[in-house]
């Protein structure tokens, strides 16, 4: 059996060292984990055999092993770890974002910090997915992977930015790039929904005063007018009656045509075959295909800087990012940049070539190419964009109470005027008998 030469530190945080027979290194960082001893260096001696009296030895230990496993402390902390995937809120993914680059930041090593979440009380359900990632880690899987098998609530993106972070050694700067990027979102959706709360209430009051309307008060005047002497319905009033009693009588094929078409959607965006399509026509829509594309502008430079500014090979960095981008119609762009970068163009004309990024995009990476700091202009640019972005989004929020007001003020003056209109031809009518 192999023998492992360790030095770490233990609870107290004093140096240890010694031996420890393992049949990997994975079972031999496991028996220093039962422990209680957090390994600094582990190395394996080649030269060193297991005589019997090594055997007995090892044999102690094995039991000291399961004696300290079976203590109720360690057995609680491993029952409480479920078992599979872990969902978890977009809070929680937030949180564990900040702490792991802030101490990664800090200078602490990937497994060291992992290690650390797990002993924060404050962090809740977020130590048993620290637990799992440091497992799977220090089994030698990528950060990136072990992500991905243990929540999928860190989605594709966040998962191919980690490896890029792995990649390029910048790991600590594009998680707390990230995590700004998941904050934002997070406020976003808490602006939108603080902002939609009055709304709603105003399409709800309007789609009641439209029902009182509708089956009560102008069949009430429709009644009246046709007991009138002379009276007569006012033409947009004959189309509302009909209008209605039609969705009166046939309401429910319309709410099974409607669920039928969201499904026959749903289905089809959901096609791969038909993904770069959606993507494309997401980025055509008004108001929201501009903040779509600054987003993708936004995550493509930082990440860029981030990745150029650590040493790695423009190409590579491309594929990377690439990578990182959700997007299908945009990552077909960028499949293109890369090829023609790989064929030796400049990474700006090679952005020319495509038509599919703005003038100003180019142009600052143009002068980061000739002035040999490509990072701190795509940084720039970064930076620019996410004003832009920000822009956007106010200039979105600020729409929406404008928008709906029109709406239902068009709807509702226009029921009120077409029954002003008839109850005044009603009295037309009786005057002029």
């Amino acid at each position: 059996m192999p023998v492992f030469a360790f030095k770490a530190l233990n609870s107290s945080g004093a140096v240890t060292t010694g031996q420890i027979d393992a049949t990997d290194r994975p079972e031999a960082l496991r028996l220093l984990d039962k422990r209680g001893l957090q390994p600094v260096s582990l190395k394996e001696n080649a030269a060193a055999t297991v005589p019997s009296a090594s055997k007995n030895k090892a044999k102690a230990e094995a039991n000291y092993d399961k004696g300290v496993a079976a203590k109720p402390a360690a057995k609680a902390k491993e029952d409480a770890i479920p078992e599979g995937p872990i969902k978890m809120k977009r809070a929680e993914v937030v949180m564990f974002t900040e702490e792991l680059s802030d101490m990664l930041g800090a200078g602490l090593q990937l497994e060291p910090a992992l290690k650390s979440m797990e002993s924060r009380q404050e962090l809740g359900s977020l130590k048993s997915v620290a637990y799992k990632i440091r497992q799977e880690v220090r089994d030698g899987m990528n950060f990136s992977a072990a992500l991905k098998r243990v929540s999928p609530s860190f989605g594709p993106l966040y998962c191919s930015l980690a490896a890029a972070g792995e990649a390029s050694g910048a790991l600590d700067t594009i998680l707390k790039r990230q995590a700004h990027y998941l904050k934002t979102l997070q406020e976003l959706q808490s602006k939108l929904i603080l902002a939609m709360i009055y709304p709603a209430f105003l399409v709800l009051a309007g789609i009641g005063v439209s029902v009182v309307f509708v089956t009560t008060l102008i069949p009430q005047l429709t009644e009246l007018i046709k007991s009138t002497p002379g009276g007569k319905l006012p033409l947009p009033i004959k189309w509302m009656m009909a209008v209605s009693n039609h969705l009166g009588q046939y309401w429910y094929v319309y709410v099974i045509l409607l669920i039928a078409g969201a499904l026959f959607f749903k289905a089809w965006k959901d096609n791969d075959a038909n993904k770069p399509t959606w993507d494309r026509v997401k980025l055509k829509m008004p108001l929201m295909g501009p903040v779509i594309a600054s987003r993708f502008y936004v995550q493509f430079l930082e990440t860029m800087a981030n990745l150029v500014g650590n040493g790695l090979p423009l190409l590579r960095a491309l594929e990377l990012t690439r990578d990182a981008t959700q997007n299908l119609s945009l990552r077909g762009e960028l499949n293109r940049v890369i090829d023609q970068v790989g064929d030796g163009r400049a990474f700006s004309r090679a952005l020319i070539r495509t038509g599919a990024f703005p003038a100003l995009f180019v142009d600052m990476i143009s002068v980061g190419e000739q002035t040999g700091k490509l990072d701190i202009s795509l940084r720039r640019a970064a930076e620019r964009y996410d004003k832009e972005l920000n822009k956007d989004l106010q200039r979105i929020m600020a729409l929406i109470m404008p928008t709906i007001l029109i709406i239902m003020a068009g709807l509702i003056g226009t029921m009120a005027y077409l029954m002003i209109t008839a109850i005044f031809q009603t009295i037309s009518n009786l005057g002029a008998h």
